[in-house]
């Protein structure tokens, strides 16, 4: 099976280069990040059109994510539990967004993937509340994957998508552009650090190096300065299955891309 992660900034405004990523590079599943749709707005005809089944979670135009599956996509879930909300004015309610999607792939002729769509809150600033919230955010996770793999030790149980998060110094391009910064800041890195004594690995640094993510100001990616914050996290029953990653820069490149490029792992 393959499985790919992408935020894609915008599943109306790319779908023909999705749909074409798919078919082109043969992908099983894809989980997507940062839609930026309602399901009613989700373009569902082209994927459907390429044999893909889909579950979208949107609620405006901010954030959103779906998977997209061929081999199967089953028990889906639109949070997992004691995901926080965020109240976006002082005073008012705190909702619960759409950053979380969960569903079973991959159960025709194999192993099932249970397979989380990720689309980590962005923290804005070490001194702004949007941090606080992006800490609780990756501690209630946390405690939802230790719940997990205690019930099912055995699962194949991969976490994907756009963490926000640069774990180690040499995923951005220059620390010192980053000092007093959030993505980088020792709390975060520890959240990603507690979901491996948790039980996760990140399953792509052992086989790929580069960036995921670059800015589309000040000709950052033509200069290569870049962060790698996407990512997949898997159970030790996933990691086993993994034959390959590959992070395709090329998808950077070309008329209107996303900031962000896939990265695709390959499993037994």
């Amino acid at each position: 099976m393959r499985l790919a992660t992408w935020n894609v900034n915008s599943a109306r405004t790319r779908v023909d280069r999705i749909v074409d990523f798919l078919q082109r590079r043969d992908v099983d599943v894809l989980a997507m990040q940062e839609t930026k749709c309602r399901p009613d707005q989700f373009p569902h005809a082209p994927f459907e059109a390429a044999g893909y089944e889909l579950a979208v979670h949107g609620l405006n135009q901010w954030n959103g994510v779906a998977i997209a599956s061929r081999v199967g996509l089953t028990d889906v879930v639109t949070a997992f539990p004691g995901q926080p909300g965020w109240a976006a004015k002082a005073g008012a309610e705190p909702v619960v967004e759409a950053r979380a999607l969960g569903a079973t792939v991959g159960g025709g002729d194999g192993d099932p993937v249970r397979l989380w769509s990720l689309y980590v809150p962005n923290g804005r600033e070490l001194t702004h509340p949007h941090y606080q919230y992006k800490l609780a955010w990756l501690a209630a996770l946390r405690e939802a994957v230790a719940g997990w793999l205690a019930a099912d030790p055995s699962q194949s149980l991969a976490l994907v998508g756009d963490w926000n998060v640069a774990p180690r110094d040499e995923d951005v391009w220059d620390m010192s552009v980053f000092e007093g910064a959030t993505h980088v800041s020792e709390p975060e890195r520890a959240a990603l650090a507690a979901l491996e004594a948790a039980g996760l690995r990140e399953v792509t640094r052992e086989r790929v190096t580069n960036y995921t993510y670059w800015d589309y100001q000040q000709l950052r990616f033509p200069r290569n300065e870049g962060m790698r914050i996407d990512f997949v996290y898997g159970s030790a029953a996933f990691a086993t299955r993994m034959r390959d990653a590959a992070i395709d820069r090329d998808e950077r490149k070309g008329k209107g891309p996303s900031d962000h490029v896939p990265v695709v792992v390959d499993l037994d």
